[in-house]
């Protein structure tokens, strides 16, 4: 199963904040043996954030959306999942008693002594937070260890806050609590190479000749144009060429990249040199 993330927002498209879960959710699914397959942008638009999840309900990947589920004007995640699902909206029971509680507990730090007077949770501000409760029919909740309001999910899509120190553990959870069996059930490997004084066309057939060679295998390369700092020093023009697959393979594959390199007269620097 594919891993995708979606990261709404129109403060990351503005560059009113710089997004930092697309690093940590490779980080996250990294730590576990998985990789990340896709991502994409969205502003607060309904109709993109609708026609986004349309798509990728469809598709069958495990995805993760950060942001727009909370209850102010700017946030449609809850509603366009839902419209996307064709399914309504109805306050999630759990969901509810956990944000009374967190209610409770709001109410007992901004008025010591007042834990044994009655809360109006249908006062306006109450029924605003509530409304951080009402997901598509069918959710199930993920739980939120930093205030309580949880996130939901909705088989294979899982939304939470665009609050790091929200999602992160919410996505961490969602991966341990659902996905364990997933945990490095595939082995993989990369082994990579700087290349000195070759250009990419001169490569190619080389990159060419292993895949078909290695079924299964991957080539990658990553050209710099010596813009690239090692240990403090500008490392001259070079490109980064590897390989990556199942590890035997990729061993296998690793050896004759190497000799092909050689062949074709290129400079190489090794790992364990760089």
């Amino acid at each position: 199963m594919a891993f995708g993330v979606i990261i709404i927002g129109d403060e990351i498209l503005s560059g009113r904040r710089v997004d930092k879960h697309l690093p940590k959710v490779i980080e996250l699914l990294s730590a576990r043996g998985l990789a990340l397959a896709w991502a994409e942008y969205v502003g607060d638009d309904p109709e993109r954030i609708k026609a986004t999840l349309t798509r990728t309900f469809a598709s069958g990947d495990i995805v993760f959306s950060t942001g727009g589920i909370g209850a102010t004007p700017d946030d449609h995640t809850r509603q366009c999942a839902a419209q996307a699902l064709g399914v309504p909206l109805e306050l999630h029971p759990e969901a509810a008693e956990l944000i009374r509680s967190r209610i409770r507990e709001m109410q007992a730090a901004s008025h010591p002594g007042s834990a044994s007077e009655p809360i109006d949770f249908d006062a306006p501000e109450n029924l605003h937070r509530l409304n951080m409760g009402v997901f598509p029919r069918g959710a199930a909740i993920i739980p939120n260890g930093y205030n309580k309001i949880p996130g939901f999910s909705v088989g294979d899509h899982h939304f939470v806050p665009g609050f790091p120190v929200m999602a992160w553990p919410m996505i961490e959870w969602v991966l341990d609590t659902k996905y364990a069996h997933l945990h490095h059930a595939v082995a993989h490997a990369e082994r990579s190479l700087y290349v000195f004084e070759l250009m990419e066309s001169t490569l190619t057939p080389l990159m060419e000749k292993i895949e078909a060679d290695f079924p299964g295998v991957r080539v990658f390369s990553l050209p710099s144009v010596g813009d690239a700092e090692r240990g403090g020093v500008f490392v001259r023009r070079h490109i980064d060429l590897g390989v990556k697959g199942e590890p035997e393979a990729v061993a296998a594959a690793f050896v004759k990249l190497r000799e092909g390199v050689h062949l074709l007269g290129g400079d190489i620097v090794e790992p364990e040199e760089r």
